[in-house]
This record gives structure tokens, C-alpha cells and sequence, in this order.
């Protein structure tokens, strides 16, 4: 494992440990944050502990041609009484993934810095919300770093409403072309709905 200092460098993600924690310290600068997350890392940690950089392998990740809605979903496309948006709410969407309730998590990995971190790499361009409103009210949305290389990363997401961050995850999916999602580590949500593992030497050649 390295030790990060102020130097802006990431070492080989070869050398992640088998759970794939690469480095730890340095800082949440955008330009370091954006040479992670186009190396193929990405800091996740949570509040108390130092800064940790992540690399799995393997990868967790959804190509957009395999997206999986089922019947029951596209019966509540169809039928929904929402409105999807794209960064008209960022922090907005931030903190309600920093402060929502998650099973199995007692605490939150979306520190005020972090929130801070994002908020810039958004002013800047390399981020992006999708926001879902009911009656002119945020229920539901997810947020990432987009590479502008077609790789979407995906951060967090939550709802309010069953099925909201689901409805706004497919609806910008498909009126995007992007070549590939990033969802990082498994989650049962996301294998629903298509995502799937590779070897982080595959995904390297994404980015």
C-alpha cells in the first residue's frame, strides 16, 4: 500500500491489495481527483478515517447496450408522473446521497469535503447529476464524474419514492451514448438491471 503525500501521482493499480485499496492520503483536488478516476481509481472512505484510493478487480460495470428493464419497470416509464433533469440540482443531489439511510451502513463516505470535491469537478465539467422531481419536488437522482471520454462513473444515488433513482438511471441512459457505465463494486440494484464484472485490465482500456 502507498502513502500519498502532496505529489500528484497515483502508483501502477497493480499494486492494490486483493480488496483493491491502492493508496492512502493526499488530497481531493479536482486535478487529482480527475487523474484517479482516469487511472482507474477512485477514493471511497468514511468520515474519521485518511482519504483511501480504490482499483477492484475485478470491475463493476454496466455497457449501456445491455441494460436491463424489465416489464414491471417499463409499465412505470410509461406510466410515471415524473421529470427527469440533468445537473439542475448537483449539490442538492449530493447531500440527499450523503444524508439518505442505507441497510447495512451506519455512517456516510460523502464527507463535506467530498461534497465540496465533487461540487467542483461539476463547475468544471468532469461531473454530472440527474435529478428525478415529482410535482417540483427532488425524490429521486444519482451522480458521477463523466470523463468526456464515453465512461460515465457512477458515485451514489438515492430516493424518496420507490423506483426514483431507477426511473432516472434508465431515462439518462438511454438519451445518452455513452460506451460505458462505471458502477465500481457489486450491488444487486445494478446487476438487475444489466451491470456486470470484468477484469480491471478490461477497463483500463475504457478510459
Amino acid at each position: 500500500m502507498y502513502f500519498l503525500t502532496e505529489k500528484l501521482w497515483f502508483p501502477s493499480v497493480d499494486e492494490a491489495t486483493p480488496e483493491g485499496l491502492l493508496a492512502v492520503g493526499g488530497d481531493l483536488s479536482a486535478e487529482r481527483l480527475l487523474l484517479a478516476y482516469k487511472s482507474g481509481v477512485f477514493p471511497w472512505f468514511e468520515i474519521g478515517e485518511p482519504v483511501l484510493w480504490w482499483s477492484p478487480d475485478p470491475r463493476f460495470v454496466l455497457f449501456p447496450e445491455k441494460l436491463k428493464v424489465s416489464k414491471s419497470m417499463k409499465q412505470v416509464l410509461r406510466n410515471a408522473n415524473y421529470k427527469v433533469t440533468v445537473n439542475k440540482a448537483f449539490k442538492e443531489v449530493i447531500t440527499r446521497c450523503a444524508v439518505i439511510r442505507r441497510n447495512g451502513q451506519t455512517g456516510t463516505w460523502i464527507t463535506e469535503d467530498m461534497i465540496e470535491a465533487y461540487v467542483k469537478l461539476q463547475e468544471l465539467g468532469y461531473a454530472k447529476s440527474v435529478e428525478v422531481w415529482q410535482d417540483n419536488t427532488l425524490v429521486g437522482g444519482f451522480y458521477g464524474v463523466d470523463l468526456n471520454n464515453g465512461v460515465f462513473c457512477g458515485e451514489s444515488m438515492f430516493s424518496k419514492v420507490s423506483n426514483a433513482s431507477k426511473i432516472g438511471f434508465i431515462t439518462f441512459l438511454q438519451h445518452t451514448n455513452y460506451k460505458l457505465i462505471d458502477c465500481q463494486v457489486y450491488s444487486n440494484h445494478l446487476k438487475n438491471l444489466g451491470a456486470e464484472e470484468i477484469s480491471r485490465n478490461i477497463f483500463l482500456r475504457y478510459l
